[in-house]
């Protein structure tokens, strides 16, 4: 086979390779990598803050609720949003004005780094792809999470690889420091409220006598100690006691990555979801409802609801800031890891067992709200100055005084003749 043949047949196989990734066939829970890498070449970053996300379409959520902060931040020291998936990139300029490029190629991200003072990394997941960006050296790293809450990941030992972690309040300091060995929360831990709260506003109609739960659970994980999810083995019992008794209304919202590791919680999503059609065909004026987080904002889910019932997870948390009653299930796996900051002993707890009887626990709640004392009190211990007009303030602060400390350690460490990328 000629050379030249070889060349051509490489060039077709790039470009179908290159289609199949484009396509709406390839796997939303694979990362595409059909980057700009051609495009960006010698080319240089003039923003000094870079946002590394790294993740595949279906990892979106994590990094939706912090455009806000970011394009606020943006005004005052200019950001980029670095992906490895196109569709992701797609979708992200879809909503933000802050520039977006996709970088397939690690050499491509080495050679505009070199080429550029970005100044400050902030990464909003673990993902094991972060470390094609943790090795760089003229950077800080910052881990700022895509959630508060009293899973087990939320105190991992991956928070050592970076050189802070912004929280959003006492609750997740106090949750490190219990947790890591040898890790200096008072050194690495930068508390900034909760600056991607956006107005929790209240859309409930008065004169509406019914209770609308909005039943909001975790995926399965990715292992045995983080299996917080409700889905299999309180969801579909609980929501048959709700559809069936006429004075709730049921909002089904489940988490993006539902059955992504095992198809028993697909099941559990598609059988709910049956149930409330079936619910509303009988019934049509119930206003019963299968949520998905690309129909709407969690905030926009929070706002039409009375009663939120969720696992232990970022919701049951970021559910503190609107005042409203909050039941929390215990997981029925015995290897999930306890993890309690003080919610979990704070509000009514809902065993798989208690399940198909739920109604009435939670038309208690809805009428007495039992623990609404101890959520105030929660409330600004899970999130510094919750009532804040400006949320965002103490995040932007924390990024200008970072930025400060990275130009004087690099400044020091060229003046040594080091400070390579």
């Amino acid at each position: 086979m000629s050379l030249s043949l070889v060349v051509a047949r490489r060039h077709i196989l790039r470009w179908v390779l290159s289609v199949v990734r484009r396509s709406p066939i390839f796997p939303r829970t694979v990362v595409n990598r059909h980057g700009d890498d051609d495009a960006l070449a010698g080319k240089s970053f003039d923003e000094s803050v870079m946002v590394y996300f790294p993740g595949a379409p279906d990892s979106l959520y994590q990094v939706l609720p912090w455009l806000g902060p970011l394009r606020l931040l943006h005004h005052r020291h200019p950001v980029v949003i670095v992906c490895q998936d196109s569709r992701v990139a797609a979708e992200l300029r879809r909503r933000t004005e802050i520039r977006v490029v996709t970088i397939a190629r690690y050499g491509r991200l080495d050679d505009l780094l070199q080429r550029s003072d970005v100044k400050l990394a902030l990464y909003v997941s673990h993902t094991p792809r972060n470390f094609e960006c943790l090795r760089f050296t003229s950077l800080i790293h910052v881990y700022l999470g895509h959630g508060d809450s009293d899973k087990g990941v939320s105190a991992s030992n991956q928070l050592k690889a970076y050189d802070y972690a912004m929280v959003p309040g006492q609750a997740a300091v106090d949750r490190i420091a219990a947790r890591l060995i040898h890790y200096d929360v008072a050194e690495r831990c930068i508390v900034i409220g909760h600056p991607q709260r956006a107005a929790y506003d209240d859309r409930r109609d008065a004169a509406d006598e019914r209770c609308t739960v909005l039943y909001a659970p975790t995926w399965e994980g990715a292992q045995p100690s983080v299996a917080y999810s409700s889905l299999v083995s309180h969801g579909p019992a609980m929501v048959r006691s709700l559809l069936a008794d006429p004075r709730f209304r049921v909002v089904f919202r489940p988490h993006p990555l539902s059955g992504v590791t095992s198809g028993l919680y697909s099941r559990a999503d598609k059988e709910i979801a049956a149930a409330i059609r079936e619910a509303l065909r009988t019934s049509p004026s119930a206003g019963h409802r299968t949520v998905r987080a690309d129909d709407e904002p969690l905030e926009t889910s929070f706002a039409a609801a009375d009663l939120l019932v969720c696992d232990v997870s970022a919701v049951a948390t970021a559910w503190l800031t609107t005042g409203r009653p909050i039941v929390v299930t215990i997981p029925a796996s015995p290897h999930a890891a306890p993890a309690d900051s003080g919610l979990l002993a704070a509000v009514p707890r809902l065993t798989a067992e208690q399940s198909q009887d739920a109604a009435d626990l939670l038309w208690r709640e809805h009428e007495h709200d039992t623990a609404a004392e101890s959520r105030g009190r929660l409330a600004d211990y899970y999130f510094a100055e919750t009532g804040s007009e400006d949320p965002a303030g103490k995040f932007i602060t924390a990024c200008t005084e970072l930025i400060g400390i990275r130009d004087t350690a690099r400044m020091r460490l060229l003046e040594m003749g080091g400070g390579a990328v």
